[in-house]
C-alpha cells in the first residue's frame, strides 16, 4: 500500500469508527476537498404563523460532532477538488463572455473577439526550448528538463527587475486598459467621450508564471455595443482594429520606479512579444472558443508554485533557510525580494516573495463581459438547498418573500483539515468523484460536440 504506520492506524480507526458511513457522505459532499472546514452549530426552521419547528439540525450528531465544508481554495497545489471546482466556474464565465449564455446573449458571437497574451521583457539569457532545438548552451533540452526558464548566467542575470516587474504587473495590466481605450478611438476617429457612447471594451483575464519566474497575461478581449455584449458594437469596430490596438497600447505602457538605496531608478514595460489571436467562428480563425476559456480555467487553479516556489507565505528568513528544495534561480529571485523590501518598504515585496513579488490579482474580468463567479456559485448553492429542502418534506421554493419560514441558525469555527487517516481516505474519495466527473463528461461530449467543461 506504501502506506506509512501512523497513517495506515488512524486510516482503519476512522473506517472502523460507528460515524464512517456519514464521515464519507460528509467528503463527498464537498467534492472530495482535502483539506476542509470545520464548523460546529445547529439550525431551526420555525413556521413564522404557529412556531411550530419544520426542520433542525444539530452537528452532535455528526461525526465528531462537526459538519464538514469544503475549504474553496482555487489552487491546485493546496485543493485539487476544490481548484477543479474553481477552473469549472472560471470556464464557464470566460466562455460565456466568447459564445453567450449564463444571462449573455448569443449575438456575442458576432462581436470582434481575440485572445491576447502580454509578457514580461527579457531580464537575462535563460535556458529554453527554441525552434531549432537546441538551447544557446549548446544542450537540446527535454521539455521536463529542470533547467529551462532558470539564467545561463546568474551574474548577469537582473533579479532585482524581474521581481519589480512582477510587483508592478498589476499596475501594467491597469495602464494598457486605459491606453487600449485612446488607441481604438484613435483608429476609430473619435475622441474618447464619444468612444463610450458608441463602444465598450470588455475582458476577462488570468495571469501565468513562465518557467522564470516571470508574470505573464492571457486575456480575452471583446467589442461590444455601448452598454455591453446586448447591444451591437459599432460597424467600424473589427478584430483587425482590436488587434492593431493592443499592439500600440502594449508598446505604449511604461511605469516607472524611483531609486532607492542601492537600486537605481527604472522604467518597466511591457516585453515586446504580443501575441493576438482572432477567436474561433471567423473564416481566419484557428483558435476555438472552448479552447480559449478551457486554457484560460487551466491556469486559474495555478500560481507561482508552478515554477518551483512554496504556494504560501514564507515568513522570516528562517524559514526561507528551511526551505531546502528550493532551485537556485527561484531562491535567487526570492532574495530579491528579501533585499528589494528595505528599499521599497511600500510595495510589500517580502509579504509577497512566495509569489516571487507578484501582488496582483490572477483572474479579472470587466464588470459587462459576463456573468460572475458569485452568481455561478449562487446557482449551485440554491440547487442544493432545493434538494435538502425536498428531502426534509419543505417547500423547493427558496423564495420565502411572504416569510412564512423562520431559520434561526449558529455556526462556529472548529477547525480545518484530516487526520494522516482521513487524509488518505479523502484523497480515494476525491480520485473516485474525479474519475466519475470525467466519465460523465465524455458521455456528454459524445452526444454534444460543443460541451466543454463538465
Amino acid at each position: 500500500m506504501g502506506t506509512d504506520p501512523v497513517t495506515l492506524a488512524d486510516m482503519l480507526r476512522v473506517a472502523n469508527s460507528s460515524g464512517f458511513d456519514r464521515w464519507q457522505e460528509q467528503i463527498r459532499r464537498t467534492g472530495g476537498c482535502s483539506n476542509p472546514i470545520h464548523l460546529v452549530g445547529q439550525t431551526v426552521s420555525r413556521d413564522a404563523r404557529t412556531g411550530d419547528v419544520l426542520y433542525s439540525y444539530s452537528t452532535e450528531q455528526e461525526p465528531g460532532g462537526r459538519l464538514r465544508v469544503a475549504c474553496g481554495n482555487r489552487r491546485a497545489s493546496r485543493c485539487p477538488s476544490c481548484a477543479w471546482t474553481y477552473a469549472g466556474d472560471t470556464y464557464h464565465l470566460i466562455r460565456s463572455g466568447i459564445t453567450g449564455g449564463k444571462g449573455v446573449p448569443g449575438t456575442v458571437r458576432d462581436h470582434p473577439r481575440v485572445f491576447a497574451t502580454l509578457t514580461a521583457p527579457s531580464f537575462g539569457p535563460v535556458h529554453n526550448r527554441p525552434t531549432n532545438g537546441r538551447c544557446r548552451c549548446g544542450v537540446q533540452h527535454d521539455e521536463h528538463d529542470p533547467e529551462l526558464g532558470t539564467a545561463l548566467d546568474e551574474s548577469r542575470y537582473d533579479y532585482a527587475a524581474a521581481v519589480l516587474w512582477n510587483n508592478h504587473a498589476g499596475d501594467l495590466w491597469r495602464r494598457f486598459t486605459i491606453y487600449l481605450r485612446r488607441e481604438i478611438a484613435a483608429r476609430a476617429g473619435v475622441t474618447q467621450k464619444a468612444l463610450k457612447e458608441c463602444c465598450r471594451v470588455s475582458f476577462g483575464k488570468v495571469a501565468e508564471f513562465q518557467k522564470r519566474g516571470a508574470v505573464h497575461f492571457h486575456a480575452v478581449i471583446r467589442l461590444d455595443g455601448p452598454v455591453g455584449p446586448d447591444t451591437e458594437p459599432p460597424a467600424w469596430a473589427s478584430v483587425a482594429l482590436l488587434d492593431d490596438a493592443i499592439r500600440a497600447a502594449a508598446g505604449r505602457v511604461s511605469v516607472p520606479v524611483a531609486a532607492a538605496g542601492a537600486f537605481p531608478a527604472r522604467v518597466l514595460r511591457w516585453g515586446e512579444q504580443v501575441d493576438v489571436q482572432p477567436i474561433g467562428g471567423l473564416a481566419h480563425a484557428e483558435l476555438t472558443e472552448e479552447a480559449v476559456a478551457a486554457y484560460v480555467a487551466k491556469y486559474a487553479t495555478k500560481a507561482a508554485e508552478t515554477t518551483g516556489t512554496v504556494d504560501r507565505r514564507i515568513g522570516e528568513l528562517k524559514e526561507l533557510d528551511k526551505l531546502t528544495d528550493l532551485a537556485t534561480h527561484t531562491r535567487r529571485l526570492i532574495e530579491a525580494c528579501l533585499r528589494l523590501d528595505e528599499a521599497y518598504p511600500d510595495r510589500k515585496l517580502w509579504k509577497w516573495a512566495h509569489m516571487l513579488g507578484f501582488r496582483g490579482h490572477f483572474s479579472t474580468k470587466t464588470r459587462r463581459y459576463s456573468t460572475t463567479l458569485g452568481a455561478l456559485r449562487q446557482v449551485r448553492a440554491d440547487y442544493r438547498a432545493r434538494q435538502e429542502r425536498q428531502e426534509r418534506g419543505l417547500s423547493e421554493d427558496l423564495d420565502d418573500s411572504e416569510g412564512s419560514t423562520l431559520v434561526l441558525a449558529h455556526w462556529t469555527y472548529a477547525g480545518q483539515g484530516h487526520t494522516p487517516g482521513e487524509s488518505w481516505l479523502a484523497a480515494q474519495l476525491a480520485r473516485d468523484i474525479k474519475t466519475n466527473r470525467e466519465i460523465a463528461r465524455e458521455v456528454r461530449a459524445d452526444l454534444d460536440d460543443t460541451e466543454g467543461w463538465a
